[in-house]
C-alpha cells in the first residue's frame, strides 16, 4: 500500500481504528499473493471510509423521516375501530399466539419508556396508553412484527394502511402492497436503519435480507447477493413524501459524483441507470 504521510495513517489507526479501516480494503488486497493490488493508496481507503460515513449519515436521516410517517400513518390506520386502546384487541390480529407475543414486547418497551407522555398516561390514566402513545415508544422491530400480523381484506387496518403505499402496476393501475411485500420493505429499511445508528461498514457489503421490489426496479442478471440498492429502493416505496425523496436522491447523486474517483457503484448493486430506478 502506498502511504505518503506515515502520521496520517497514525492519526486514522487512533481516532478510526485498524479493523475498521481494514473492511474498506477488502477489495484492494490480492489474497493469493498476500498484498494490496498495485497503486493501493492509504489516503483512497480513508476517502472510501469519510464517504461510508456521509452516506449512513444521509442514510440515517431519510430512514428517520420514513419511520416517523410510518408511526402516524399506522395510528390513522388502526384507530379506524375509533378505539385508543385498540392494540388489545386481539380481533383484528391473524395470529393470536403471535399477538400475545407481542403484546409482551410491547409491554416491555412501554416500561422502559421515560417519556413524559407515558408518564402522564401511568399517573392519570390508570396506566392504560392509547395507541397514538404506545406507537411512539415502539422500536422499528416491533412496529414491522405488528404490521405483519394484522388482518388483511377490505375495511382493515391493513388495508387503510397499505393505501399509503400504492404503487402502479403493469398495466398502470394503483395497486396496494400485499402484506409479504409490505413487510419485507419495512424489515429491509429496519436492518439498514441498525447499520447505520451503529456505524457499520454499507460500501461494498452483503446485505442479508430480501426485500421484494417491483419488476421494473429488478436488475438483469439478477445480482447473487442483495446489497444497498435493493434496500434503497425499499426505502423509496416507503418514502415519507415525494418532496423528501427527491431531495434525498438529489443529495445521494452528489455524493457519488463528489467520490467517483475512489467508489464502484457495482460495490453497492446499483445499476448503471440507477437515477431512473430511485426517481419518483
Amino acid at each position: 500500500m502506498i502511504i505518503t504521510s506515515r502520521s496520517d495513517v497514525e492519526n486514522a489507526l487512533n481516532s478510526v481504528g485498524f479493523y475498521r479501516l481494514r473492511g474498506y480494503c477488502f477489495h484492494l488486497y490480492d489474497n493469493a499473493a498476500k498484498k494490496y493490488v498495485p497503486g493501493t493508496r492509504f489516503e483512497d481507503v480513508l476517502k472510501l471510509y469519510y464517504f461510508d460515513r456521509e452516506l449512513s449519515c444521509l442514510i440515517f436521516s431519510m430512514i428517520s423521516k420514513i419511520e416517523v410517517s410510518l408511526r402516524v400513518r399506522l395510528v390513522e390506520s388502526l384507530l379506524i375501530h375509533r378505539e385508543p386502546l385498540v392494540l388489545q384487541d386481539s380481533s383484528i390480529f391473524k395470529d393470536k399466539k403471535l399477538y400475545w407475543q407481542n403484546m409482551s414486547t410491547i409491554a416491555s418497551e412501554i416500561a422502559r419508556s421515560n417519556d413524559v407522555f407515558i408518564k402522564h398516561n401511568f399517573n392519570n390514566h390508570d396506566g392504560e396508553v392509547p395507541v397514538w402513545a404506545i406507537v411512539e415508544v415502539l422500536s422499528f422491530g416491533t412496529l414491522s412484527k405488528i404490521i405483519k400480523n394484522l388482518k388483511t381484506g377490505t375495511g382493515s387496518s391493513y388495508s387503510v394502511l397499505a393505501a399509503n403505499y400504492q404503487y402502479k402496476s403493469q398495466k398502470g393501475n394503483l395497486v396496494n402492497p400485499s402484506k409479504k411485500m409490505f413487510t419485507s420493505w419495512i424489515q429491509g429499511v429496519s436492518i439498514l436503519r441498525n447499520m447505520c445508528a451503529h456505524n457499520s461498514r454499507i460500501y461494498n457489503r452483503t446485505i442479508h435480507t430480501t426485500p421484494e421490489i417491483l419488476d421494473v426496479d429488478k436488475i438483469t442478471p439478477m445480482p447473487a447477493h442483495n446489497g444497498l440498492y435493493q434496500i434503497l429502493l425499499a426505502m423509496k416505496y416507503l418514502r415519507s413524501s415525494e418532496e423528501e425523496w427527491k431531495e434525498f436522491v438529489y443529495e445521494f447523486d452528489k455524493l457519488i459524483e463528489k467520490n467517483n474517483s475512489i467508489i464502484n457503484i457495482a460495490s453497492m448493486n446499483l445499476p448503471t441507470d440507477w437515477k431512473s430506478h430511485l426517481s419518483v
